[in-house]
């Protein structure tokens, strides 16, 4: 689980819903990007991390 992402997410008050729809996705995947079951791809990572206001660059951090 991507425990960083699921703090900024509630920290601002925000929904899974509500995420992936600013960022054009559905719902599944982004619950997914937050359980860390899956990658956003780079133009994802953008879309999530300007919707949530961090570094899209965090989500690639982990890997490795």
């Amino acid at each position: 689980m991507r425990d960083w992402l699921y703090q900024i997410r509630t920290s601002k008050n925000k929904t899974q819903k509500e995420i992936s729809r600013a960022a054009q996705i559905s719902q599944p995947s982004y619950h997914r990007i937050e359980q860390g079951d899956k990658n956003p791809t780079v133009k994802t990572a953008k879309k999530i991390a300007k919707a949530l206001g961090f570094s899209w660059t965090r989500f690639f951090d982990d890997i490795g």
